[in-house]
C-alpha cells in the first residue's frame, strides 16, 4: 500500500476503507511506521499525551506534550483570542474580494493560485503585521518548511530538507529580531505585538518560542484553509445535487463547512511518538515507534459517520476530527472556518455555474500530510 503516490493522495479513500476495513493497526515495514485508521484508534492517539508524545517535529508549540504545552498554548492565546480572529472579518471580505475583482474579466482561474493560497497568507501577514513588500520572503520560507513536510523522518531526503529548514530559521529569526525589537519600543494593534506582551503566571515567551509559533503560522495558517476552499469546491462540482441545495439554502454554509472538513480533510494525518508499548485494535505498537493518526481516514469511519462515503452538507451530527481533537485542538480552527465561510459565500454568489477547466488529473500539494491540489484551474460563468 503506497499511501504517498500521487494517485492514492488524490483520492486516498478507496485505500483507507480497505485497510480500516481488514487491518485497522498497521505497520509498514518499508518506513517502519504504524498507522491508525479508525475512529476510536485515531482519536485515542490524538488525545492520550501520556501514551502518544507529540514531540515528533521542530519547536513549536504543537510538538510539545503537557504540560509544557498547556503553558505556551495559554500564552499564545492571550495574543491569539477569539476577539482578534472576529476583527478581522472586515478585512477578510475586503482581501478576498479584491482577488475575485482580479478575475472579474476572465472566464477561467486557477483558484489554487489566484485565490486560495494567497488569501490566507495575505490574512496571517496583515494579523503579524507584517509589510506588504516582505510577502515574497513569506512565500519563499512557507515553501522551504513545506519541503520539509513533504518528507517521512528518516527518508531519503529527510537530512536535506532539515538543513534547508535550519538555514530559512536563521534567517527568519534575523527578520523576526527586528521586527520585535519594533513592537517592544512601539506596540501596535497585532498579533505580534500580543504574542511580546503575553504573561502568564510571570511569565513570557521567549523568542524562540514566537519564531516556532510564527513559523507554524505560516503553514499552519495557510495550508489548512487553501485545502479546505479548494476541496469545498471539488465537493460541489462532483456533487451538484448538494451545490443546488446549499444554493436553495444558502444559512446551511456552516454545516457544509463542517461536512468538506469531514470528507476531504485538509490535514490527513498527524504524527505520534509512541512511549510505551501499547495495544490498538488488536496489535501492539511498540514504544519508540513513530505513528501516523489517519485522520481522514478516521473522518470517513463508518461506524462513526453513517453512510461515510456520501458528501451530505446537513450532516447532523458530525463530530469531525478534523482540526484535531483534546489539547492539541487546532488553535487557528475559528479561522479557518471564519476565512472559509467568507471565501465561499464570495464564490458562490459570483460564479452562477463553474467546473474544472482541465481533465489532467490535479497534483496533489507538497506536504504529505495535507489533501487538495497544487493548482485548480475552474471555467465559471458570471452571476
Amino acid at each position: 500500500m503506497n499511501f504517498f503516490s500521487d494517485e492514492n493522495r488524490r483520492n486516498p479513500y478507496p485505500l483507507y476503507d480497505h485497510a480500516r476495513a481488514s487491518s485497522p493497526t498497521l505497520h509498514d515495514p518499508q518506513s517502519g511506521l504504524w498507522l491508525i485508521f479508525n475512529y476510536a484508534g485515531v482519536k485515542r492517539a490524538l488525545t492520550d499525551h501520556d501514551t502518544f508524545s507529540s514531540r515528533v517535529g521542530p519547536p513549536w508549540f504543537s510538538f510539545t506534550d503537557p504540560p509544557r504545552h498547556t503553558k505556551l498554548r495559554n500564552l499564545i492565546m492571550r495574543a491569539f483570542t477569539p476577539r482578534s480572529v472576529v476583527n478581522l472579518e472586515r478585512r477578510i471580505r475586503e482581501l478576498s474580494r479584491q482577488l475575485l475583482d482580479r478575475a472579474a474579466g476572465r472566464r477561467e482561474m486557477d483558484l489554487s493560485a489566484d485565490f486560495s493560497v494567497p488569501l490566507p497568507m495575505m490574512v496571517i501577514a496583515e494579523m503579524l503585521g507584517i509589510p506588504a513588500a516582505d510577502r515574497p520572503r513569506f512565500e519563499r520560507w512557507t515553501e522551504t518548511i513545506l519541503n520539509m513536510s513533504y518528507t517521512i523522518p528518516g527518508g531519503a531526503r529527510s537530512d536535506q530538507s532539515a538543513q534547508e529548514f535550519r538555514a530559512v530559521t536563521v534567517e527568519m529569526n534575523e527578520y523576526l529580531t527586528g521586527l520585535l525589537d519594533q513592537r517592544r519600543a512601539a506596540p501596535t494593534d497585532d498579533l505580534l505585538t500580543g504574542l511580546v506582551e503575553a504573561e502568564v503566571d510571570g511569565e513570557r515567551l521567549s523568542q524562540e518560542e514566537i519564531l516556532g509559533f510564527f513559523q507554524l503560522l505560516l503553514v499552519g495558517g495557510q495550508e489548512t484553509t487553501t485545502n479546505l476552499i479548494n476541496s469545498a469546491m471539488l465537493c460541489f462540482i462532483e456533487n451538484p445535487d448538494q451545490l443546488a441545495r446549499l444554493r436553495a439554502a444558502p444559512g446551511l454554509l456552516p454545516s457544509a463547512i463542517e461536512e468538506a472538513l469531514r470528507y476531504r480533510s485538509p490535514v490527513q494525518w498527524m504524527f505520534r511518538l509512541v512511549k510505551r508499548d501499547i495495544e490498538v485494535n488488536g496489535k501492539t505498537i511498540p514504544a519508540g515507534k513513530l505513528t501516523l493518526a489517519m485522520i481522514g481516514s478516521a473522518n470517513r469511519d463508518p461506524e462513526q459517520f453513517p453512510d461515510a462515503g456520501r458528501f451530505d452538507i446537513a450532516r447532523d451530527p458530525n463530530p469531525h476530527i478534523a482540526f484535531g481533537h483534546g489539547v492539541h485542538f487546532c488553535l487557528g480552527a475559528a479561522l479557518t472556518r471564519l476565512e472559509a465561510k467568507i471565501a465561499l459565500t464570495d464564490l458562490l454568489s459570483r460564479m452562477r455555474r463553474f467546473e474544472l477547466a482541465s481533465d489532467e488529473p490535479w497534483e496533489p500539494r507538497k506536504a504529505l500530510h495535507v489533501h487538495g491540489p497544487t493548482r485548480l484551474p475552474i471555467r465559471f460563468e458570471l452571476t
